[in-house]
């Protein structure tokens, strides 16, 4: 009985959090079209802000979506891991010639900490992990300082490699740290949402790394910045 009072909260719980997610973006767009439709149409100017507006809203509708769906095979245990050895660096290179665009809107560099020349091989599953980069990664930027820096570190330690993704951004302030990994949790609500974000994104991060049998850690001070470090199996 208590399992299933548990399970029933988590469920009532999971359920009003994507309410609470989808509903802003939908009565954007509904917004938007409702507006055109009284007449703004006509008006080119606005018309265009409008439609770029809402397009901006289904994208994100289109990212919360495919965010609910990883979650959902994580928590579910559904994700199947594709073990394979592969260079780390060599795909967080990968990652951030992905996120280039996005990190020259804000002039912040991306580049590796001192001593990331050599080779790091890792036994993991290569396109998850390549969401995890692309997660942290993307945070970095999101919350990071214009012409800020984020850096990626790999260490040896022993049997595993570990990665740190750092940035000199904004900082998470200490009785948020410990909540960064929740399902929807945001430091910076109106800043997460107005750039997009699910509120998925570090609790995906923390499935998959757990999923490895790994740990992921973070550690920051207010505008100062963040570093996130996870360990993976050395191939």
């Amino acid at each position: 009985i208590d399992k299933y009072k548990a399970w029933a909260e988590y469920r009532r719980h999971f359920v009003g959090d994507i309410s609470h997610e989808l509903k802003t973006p939908i009565f954007n767009i509904q917004g938007y079209l409702h507006t055109l439709l009284d007449g703004a149409i006509h008006d080119e100017a606005v018309n265009v802000k409008f439609i770029k507006k809402a397009a901006k809203n289904l994208e994100r509708l289109h990212t919360i979506v495919e965010d609910l769906e990883a979650i959902s095979r994580l928590e579910s245990g559904e994700l199947i891991l594709e073990m394979q050895a592969f260079d780390i660096k060599k795909l967080t290179e990968e990652v951030f010639e992905d996120l280039e665009i996005k990190a020259a809107e804000r002039n912040i560099t991306l580049d590796f900490k001192e001593g990331a020349a050599q080779n790091f091989r890792v036994l993991a599953d290569r396109e998850s992990i390549r969401q995890v980069l692309t997660n942290l990664i993307s945070n970095s930027i999101k919350y990071g300082k214009d012409n800020g820096r984020t850096r990626v570190g790999f260490y040896d330690m022993d049997k595993n490699i570990l990665i740190e993704v750092a940035d000199n951004g904004l900082g998470i302030p200490k009785e948020h740290v410990i909540h960064v990994f929740d399902r929807f949790y945001r430091v910076d609500k109106s800043r997460s949402r107005a750039q997009g974000g699910s509120g998925l994104g570090l609790s995906i991060v923390k499935h998959i790394i757990e999923a490895h049998k790994q740990t992921i850690n973070v550690r920051s001070t207010p505008n100062l910045g963040s570093t996130f470090g996870f360990t993976l199996h050395k191939a």
